[in-house]
């Protein structure tokens, strides 16, 4: 199972995005935070941005609308350049039927739980997905501290996906470093968003790669990978 590191550009200057995407370059996708003010308290980007970062980057954008109504925007998203897009299962009315549109306007489908949302209850989604987000942090700004509690939802989420076959990444997001990267990748993760771990550093391609190696070195050990 392949490890993947997606910078946040949360954490990035907003005046100079397109150099900021260049920067990271070694990634494998890029990060991008859409929210409303409303389903969080904070206010980011939207389309405009995201459809100007596609044209900037070779780098993929991975969307993650922390928004209220993602039936009605999440496709925008998709139409505006985005190869991934997330939204919260919170916020959905009817996340199959999105999680179905997203894909097919050409896009992977992601779902995000929030750190009080448990998985069970949607595990029967779970085949309609391509990604699943594990927040581990309340969502709506970045630098914060990685929540613990979250490692056992962590490894439940990697226990479903297993049980029933599926070709599913599980992101981490929220206080992902060199500090915390190694108890997610234990615990099932496979795909790491880092923002002020990335862009807080002096070089941040190569906090990419190094990112990247804790993950894979600890991957290689895990149970979970081992059984996979």
């Amino acid at each position: 199972m392949a490890v993947q590191i997606n910078p946040s550009i949360l954490s990035a200057d907003f005046a100079r995005l397109a150099d900021e995407a260049k920067a990271v370059e070694g990634a494998d996708w890029l990060h991008v935070d859409v929210m409303d003010n409303h389903f969080v308290p904070n206010l980011t980007l939207g389309v405009p941005v995201v459809e100007s970062l596609a044209r900037a980057t070779d780098t993929p954008l991975d969307c993650h609308l922390m928004i209220e109504a993602p039936d009605r925007w999440a496709p925008q998203y998709v139409e505006a350049g985005a190869g991934s897009v997330t939204f919260h299962v919170e916020a959905a009315t009817a996340p199959v039927r999105l999680a179905r549109e997203i894909r097919a306007k050409g896009a992977r489908a992601s779902m995000a739980l929030r750190p009080a949302t448990p998985i069970e209850p949607y595990e029967d989604l779970l085949p309609e997905l391509d990604m699943l987000l594990i927040m581990t942090v309340e969502p709506g700004f970045g630098g914060q501290a990685f929540l613990d509690i979250m490692l056992p939802k962590i490894r439940r989420t990697r226990e479903l996906i297993s049980k029933h076959g599926l070709d599913l990444w599980l992101q981490v997001d929220g206080g992902v470093s060199a500090e915390t990267i190694e108890r997610c990748a234990d615990a099932g993760a496979d795909v790491f968003v880092a923002g002020s771990a990335v862009y807080g550093a002096s070089d941040p391609a190569e906090a990419v790669r190094a990112l990247r190696t804790q993950a894979e070195s600890t991957t290689a050990k895990a149970s979970w990978a081992c059984d996979h």
